[in-house]
């Protein structure tokens, strides 16, 4: 019996221990590379080793100007905000179409379900690139989307809320970018409503029902908050790729649509400052998993308090 105890002591910790050692070796050691280099200066073709040997001595130099020009430069500021938003709005619009799509899917009869599945999985086996190159033909002028937007007269009043920059000029402008990040991420908001919508049982639907509660008030009082987990999970899977997006903005965004992810390019490739990139990416992610550690945190204390 203690043999059979140890056993699964160890293979529990095998199964716990396997994802924190990828966590390790793919996110935190290239995470702690970046920190290093954020912290270093700029050699004339890489950046200097933190750590130093002089007179038998080893030395730590850690600089942190970068940091302190970060804060100092509203640009790097407004572009943050700029990412941020744009990522907002994406993860908004997406859950606007994914969810009374997942719905759909959910209710569908079973024998029609994985040809919906395998609908939304489709544009994944077209390279990414070429998606979003399509969007170019799509939104230039005398693109067919082009042409309905001008003959319905849309582009008067995009120009009116200032998403485009004058009417009949659609690419290079926030519209081009949001509609290309939405279309790029929208199976990402839709598999884990699906997922989750598929589950939920649908006698408390019937109950609500019988208890008096009209359709429309039995999917905002049962099934909205049942899909809660769903919601959440296809939010993050949407807003945190979006908001370190470079392919797009740079293909569909224009001089408006600004993100961190040029600037990091910037930084790098052409100005070829290494600690400054990095200071700017660790900012970044700090951005993303602070909130979200916070959050995680709160959802685990409502839980255990409704447990």
């Amino acid at each position: 019996m203690k043999r059979l105890f140890d056993w699964v002591r160890r293979g529990r910790t095998s199964v716990i221990g396997v994802p924190y050692l990828w966590l390790v070796v793919f996110f935190l050691a290239p995470f702690l590379v970046v920190v290093k280099y954020s912290l270093s200066e700029m050699g004339t073709v890489s950046v200097n080793d933190i750590l130093t040997v002089k007179d038998g001595v080893l030395q730590l130099t850690l600089r942190g100007n970068t940091y302190f020009s970060l804060t100092q430069d509203d640009l790097y500021w407004k572009t943050y905000w700029s990412s941020i938003k744009y990522a907002a709005i994406t993860t908004v619009f997406c859950l606007a179409i994914g969810y009374p799509f997942s719905y759909f899917m959910a209710r569908a009869k079973a024998t029609i379900q994985p040809a919906l599945l395998m609908l939304v999985m489709l544009p994944f086996w077209t390279s990414f690139l070429l998606r979003v190159y399509a969007w170019k033909g799509l939104l230039d002028e005398n693109g067919w989307v082009w042409n309905v937007l001008i003959a319905l007269h849309l582009d008067q009043s995009l120009a009116y809320f200032d998403v485009i920059s004058a009417p009949g000029k659609l690419m290079n402008t926030p519209f081009s970018l949001v509609i290309g990040m939405v279309y790029t991420y929208l199976p990402f908001m839709i598999l884990p409503l699906y997922s989750n919508l598929a589950k939920m049982d649908l006698k408390l639907l019937e109950a609500a029902s019988d208890l008096g509660a009209t359709p429309w008030k039995a999917f905002w009082l049962i099934t909205v908050p049942l899909s809660k987990a769903g919601i959440i999970a296809g939010s993050m899977l949407v807003f945190i790729p979006c908001v370190g997006e470079f392919v797009i903005p740079e293909l569909l965004g224009g001089p408006q649509t600004l993100m961190i992810g040029r600037v990091l390019w910037d930084e790098f490739f052409s100005n070829n400052d290494w600690p400054m990139a990095s200071t700017v990416a660790v900012v970044m992610i700090l951005l993303i998993i602070v909130p979200l550690a916070i959050f995680n945190r709160y959802q685990a204390e409502a839980q255990e308090k409704a447990a």
